[in-house]
């Protein structure tokens, strides 16, 4: 058994973020468009401000305009949408996105709803969801979207390849098996009410694991030679950050994996920063 190569979603994310900056400096120049990111968080959440910070720090790096409106937790519904209206119509901002999760008195989906299909940089609004369904798309959700580039980008194919995703959200799981799909990939989708979750994860040649429980999947559940890519980011009793596969046995097993932290995280802003850049380049 010999140890899995490890796919470094730091020095992926620098590589494509120079890629962002000098791209975005040609739009400037060429055309005097600076791509505007505007960034909504509505109460105190300490994680969500976070990403916030982050996501400010990476439209400085590679060359955005940026704006964040930190609400009151008692914003109404009203005021949100009105903000988003007006984001719509604001030529400066291409990129709209709303933290997740809202305090439980605001309706996400409207919200969500609310936003244009032409600035929805996360590619959450059901008019994306569908482009990405057919394969005919703009945006892509952040997460699968650097899950992809890490695959690419580390010389893996996908086509003819045994796929399982673990996880079924709309946010990673389901969009996660469309990429892999249009990539020519054969795609098997778990969830909490698969039957023999081990007999199937055995079965991949790519593993994406997306279902926050922390170092659940181990090394007997993993197919000699797999790419394990683990999307989880949980914390230990003791504080450390850990994803959904335990790395220490599933290393010695897979041929790649990714680690966590420093995996598919910082993937997830830099995708962001493309799709703001591409929602800024459909506007000339």
């Amino acid at each position: 058994m010999s140890t899995a190569k490890i796919i470094d979603g730091k020095a992926i994310s620098a590589e494509v973020r120079a890629e962002i900056a000098a791209n975005t400096r040609r739009l400037i120049e060429k055309t005097g468009i600076t791509p505007g990111l505007a960034v909504i968080i509505v109460g105190e959440d300490p994680a969500s401000q976070v990403y916030v910070r982050n996501k400010r720090r990476a439209c400085e790096e590679v060359g955005f305009y940026s704006e964040a409106y930190e609400l009151p937790e008692a914003t109404s519904q009203e005021e949100l949408e009105a903000l988003v209206e007006r984001l719509n119509g604001d030529k400066n901002i291409h990129g709209i996105l709303v933290q997740l999760p809202l305090p439980k008195h605001l309706d996400e989906e409207k919200i969500l709803l609310k936003i244009s299909p032409d600035k929805d940089v996360d590619a959450f609004h059901p008019y994306n969801v569908g482009r990405i369904m057919i394969g005919n798309y703009d945006f892509l959700p952040c997460t699968p979207a650097g899950v992809m580039e890490l695959i690419h980008r580390s010389g893996v194919s996908v086509g003819g390849k045994e796929c399982v995703v673990v996880g079924r959200s709309n946010i990673v799981g389901k969009p996660m098996a469309m990429l892999l799909l249009h990539d020519n990939g054969t795609v098997t989708v778990c969830h909490s009410r698969t039957k023999d979750l081990a007999e199937v994860t055995r079965r991949a040649d790519i593993l994406v694991a997306a279902i926050g429980k922390a170092d659940f999947f181990t090394a007997d559940m993993v197919k000699e030679g797999a790419v394990v890519i683990d999307v989880g980011m949980n914390r230990r009793a003791d504080g450390k950050l850990t994803g959904d596969v335990d790395f220490e046995s599933v290393s010695q097993v897979a041929s790649y994996i990714t680690p966590v932290p420093g995996g598919v995280g910082p993937m997830t802003i830099t995708m962001l920063m493309k799709n703001t850049l591409k929602a800024a380049e459909r506007t000339i």
